[in-house]
C-alpha cells in the first residue's frame, strides 16, 4: 500500500506530537480542554476569552451579511481591511504602510506565520531562532518548512532572553528570528536592550524579522513597541497581528502581515494556496474595530490587568510563586510544591482537573525536548476569562493548598 508522505511526521514530530508508532497526539490545548469539560473544571488552560467583544465590531460583521458581503474577498484582502491596518500601523506607531502593497489578511496570525515561512525559508540549511518556550506552531511550521529551529532560553520568573546567549544563537546561518512580543505563553514584554540586540544581530548576520505582536493592545504598564519601529529594522521586517485577541473575536480568524512590498509578496504568493482568502464578512468587522476610538484600546488593557491581579493573588495564596506577566493573557506560576518525586508539569496539569477542578497548561508543551527539564515545574494558566470565573478557579487553587 502506497505510504503517507512524511511531511506531516516533520510538522507532528516539531509540535511534539507524535506517539508510539508515529501515531498523532492530540495538542495538549485539545487535551485539557476535553479534560475540563470531563471533569467539570474551570478552564484556565486553552487562551480563548468567555465574553464576546464590542458591540460595534459584532454588529459590523451582521451588516456585512446582510450586505452580501459573503464571497471570496480579494487575495490580499478587503481594501476596508487593507485600509485599517495601515492607519492603525500609523495612528498607534507612526508606521507608513501602504495598504495597497505592503498588507495582506490571513486566516489568523497561524496562517500569516505559516506562509511566511514558507515564503522565506529554504531548506535544512537554514536556520530559524526562537524565543523558548514558544507558541507550539512555530517548531511545527519551523520543521514543516525544513528549516532547522535554534531556540534562545527565556528563564523564570522575568523571562528575558540573556543577550550573550542570543548572540551565539544568531549566526550568518540565521534566515530568519521569530519574536513574540508580548510574549505566549510567559507573559513577558521584552526589554528595550533586548529588542535593539535582536535589530543589531539580523542587521550583522542579514536575517530577516518576523514579529508576532498578537496581544500588541494587552500591554499592562507603558505601550507596544514594535521591532518594525526601531532604526534599521523596518526593511528587514514582516509584522503580523490579527484581531482575535484583541476584539474577543478567536473563532473568527482574521489575521496580516506589514512589511517591505517584496517580502509581502512572496508572503502573498504561499497563502494564495493555502486558503486563497478567508474570512469576507469578518474581515469588514475587524477595520471597524481598528477604528475604534483610543478608549476601547485602553480599556481591554486595564481589564485584562484586573483579571491578571486577581489571578496573580488567587496563585500566590495557594503557594506558587508567580511570574509578573507584564502583557497577553497569560500568567505562568511554578508548581514546584505541589509535584510527587518524578512529577513535572504535564503530569501535575493531567492530574489538577479531576483533584482540584482547574485545568492549565504545562509549560512543558512550549520547549524543545532537550530543555524539558529546565520548566519542568512551570504552568501557564489563562486570565482572559470573566472575573467571577478567576475568582472561582483561585478559591479552588486555595483549597487544595
Amino acid at each position: 500500500m502506497r505510504q503517507i508522505p512524511g511531511a506531516w511526521r516533520r510538522t507532528a514530530r516539531g509540535a511534539g506530537l507524535l506517539g508510539p508508532g508515529d501515531v498523532p497526539a492530540p495538542t495538549i490545548f485539545a487535551e485539557m480542554t476535553a479534560l475540563a469539560a470531563r471533569t467539570g473544571a474551570v478552564n484556565l488552560g486553552q487562551g480563548f476569552p468567555d465574553e464576546d467583544g464590542p458591540a460595534e465590531v459584532l454588529a459590523a460583521a451582521q451588516e456585512a451579511i446582510r450586505a452580501g458581503a459573503n464571497q471570496y474577498a480579494p487575495g490580499r484582502g478587503v481594501p476596508e481591511l487593507l485600509q485599517s491596518v495601515a492607519a492603525h500601523q500609523k495612528r498607534f506607531y507612526g508606521l507608513d504602510v501602504d495598504p495597497d502593497r505592503e498588507v495582506v489578511v490571513t486566516a489568523g496570525a497561524t496562517e500569516a506565520l505559516a506562509a511566511t515561512l514558507l515564503a522565506l525559508v529554504d531548506g535544512p540549511a537554514d536556520e530559524v531562532v526562537v524565543f523558548e518556550p514558544y507558541y507550539d506552531a512555530y517548531a511545527a511550521l519551523v520543521a514543516l518548512s525544513g528549516a532547522t529551529l535554534v531556540p534562545v532560553p527565556l528563564r523564570f520568573p522575568d523571562f528575558q532572553p540573556d543577550l550573550d546567549e542570543l548572540a551565539r544563537a544568531v549566526t550568518d546561518r540565521t534566515r530568519l528570528i521569530i519574536v513574540n512580543d508580548p510574549h505566549n505563553p510567559t507573559g513577558a514584554v521584552f526589554s528595550a536592550e533586548a529588542r535593539a540586540e535582536i535589530v543589531r544581530l539580523a542587521e550583522r548576520h542579514d536575517a530577516w524579522i518576523v514579529t508576532d505582536e498578537v496581544y500588541e493592545h494587552l500591554v499592562f504598564d507603558g505601550a507596544h513597541v514594535p521591532l518594525a519601529t526601531l532604526p534599521g529594522a523596518a526593511e528587514r521586517t514582516l509584522s503580523i497581528s490579527s484581531g482575535g485577541k484583541t476584539f474577543s473575536a478567536t473563532g473568527w480568524k482574521v489575521g496580516w502581515v506589514t512589511g517591505p512590498a517584496d517580502l509581502v509578496d512572496a508572503v502573498l504568493a504561499v497563502k494564495q494556496f493555502l486558503t486563497y482568502t478567508n474570512a469576507t464578512p469578518f474581515q469588514h468587522a475587524i477595520a471597524a474595530g481598528l477604528a475604534l476610538p483610543g478608549a476601547y484600546f485602553a480599556g481591554i488593557a486595564a481589564t485584562l490587568r484586573a483579571k491578571r491581579d486577581l489571578l496573580a493573588a488567587g496563585l500566590h495564596d495557594a503557594g506558587y510563586a508567580v511570574s509578573p506577566a507584564a502583557g497577553t493573557y497569560f500568567t505562568v506560576a511554578d508548581a514546584s510544591h505541589e509535584l510527587e518525586p518524578g512529577q513535572d508539569a504535564g503530569d501535575f496539569c493531567r492530574a489538577l482537573p479531576g483533584r482540584v477542578g482547574v485545568a492549565a497548561i504545562p509549560l512543558t508543551a512550549f520547549v524543545s525536548p532537550a530543555h524539558r527539564s529546565e520548566y519542568a515545574s512551570l504552568v501557564r494558566f489563562a486570565a482572559c476569562k470573566r472575573l467571577e470565573v478567576i475568582a472561582e478557579a483561585s478559591a479552588r487553587l486555595r483549597g487544595s493548598a
